[in-house]
């Protein structure tokens, strides 16, 4: 069952525990920053912030209030920057997120340009200590909220709902926290009738949802994001380190359980060999590994025999402790 958020932005209290919490846990450097002449601290977020709290104040019924909304990847069902990836780099995992292979992210920045929330940041290859880049480095990567991958595999919630004060970020099965929103909102609608639960639908579904309280325009998000129709990569521009590390086989040419409708650039049908199984995986007889190739990348590569191994290690020992074993 796929995992989710749950941002309730009536119980945002602005205290940027969550913020502290990613910072914490990914170990990602502090950004230095200048006052703009706002609370809302750092600016932006970056390649070493995944998760900031974004601060407004607006005026209602002749009173002046503030607006908090947390910005991350929304973890959408049908995301854009999966579909403009010119080398596989991202994709979805099981649970619903959305996955970043740092060692196959060749920083061209088209997730960045196209992403609908603008999330995806470009950032040095050594960014954190807990996200290993090896292949022809130094390079840009990039960079954004990965759902704290280890922590949920490990049974554990994300550290930004883990840390949250009031519980405004929840944490749980999709279909759970989609009624929970909905009954919410009903609660709300009383006070604030414009209260929508926004990301049930959104690109068929995200997994980073939000109770509104407020049109959707005042939160700064797009009221109906779509994936559009984008430009083909230019396959000259596919760096020289990427086409050998294929060709070397350090990395897959397409990674296991990735499926080919998810990207702009399809294989070719005449690639298929063998049967495959589930979800696009490799069969007995073949496979997505064996058979494909790319026309910017180069010939077919040998057989893929291990799964996609996902770059991110998994926290052990004291530091799985410190963050609240």
């Amino acid at each position: 069952m796929s995992k989710a958020l749950l941002i309730d932005t009536s119980k945002c209290m602005g205290c940027r525990g969550c913020q502290v919490s990613c910072k914490q846990w990914w170990e990602l450097p502090a950004v230095s920053t200048t006052n703009e002449g706002s609370y809302e601290n750092p600016p932006n977020l970056s390649a070493e912030t995944w998760n900031k709290i974004k601060f407004k104040e607006i005026s209602s019924n002749g009173t002046v209030k503030w607006i908090y909304t947390r910005q991350a990847c929304m973890h959408c069902t049908a995301a854009v920057c999966v579909k403009v990836c010119p080398t596989y780099a991202r994709g979805y995992d099981d649970l619903g997120y959305v996955t970043v292979d740092q060692e196959r992210c060749i920083g061209c920045g088209r997730c960045v340009i196209y992403c609908p929330f603008q999330v995806p940041q470009i950032g040095g290859h050594d960014i954190s200590p807990r996200i290993k880049v090896e292949i022809a480095t130094p390079r840009a990567v990039t960079y954004n909220c990965n759902f704290c991958i280890d922590r949920v595999e490990d049974g554990l919630t994300t550290a930004c709902a883990k840390t949250c004060p009031p519980g405004a970020i929840l944490f749980g099965d999709r279909n759970d926290l989609v009624e929970q929103g909905r009954a919410r909102v009903n609660e709300l609608k009383s006070t604030y009738p414009q209260a929508y639960l926004y990301g049930e639908n959104e690109l068929g579904g995200l997994h980073s949802m939000y109770i509104l309280t407020e049109d959707i325009s005042v939160y700064g998000l797009p009221e109906n994001p779509t994936v559009g129709t984008y430009p083909d990569f230019d396959q000259a521009d596919i760096p020289a380190w990427y086409t050998q590390a294929i060709a070397d086989g350090k990395i897959p040419a397409f990674p296991w359980g990735a499926r080919p409708e998810w990207y702009i650039q399809e294989p070719p049908a005449s690639a298929l060999r063998g049967p495959q199984g589930p979800q696009g995986e490799p069969g007995e007889a073949g496979g997505w590994g064996q058979a494909l190739g790319w026309g910017g990348v180069g010939a077919v590569v040998g057989v893929v025999a291990v799964a996609l191994s996902w770059i991110i290690g998994r926290r052990m020992g004291q530091e799985s402790k410190q963050a609240g074993k």
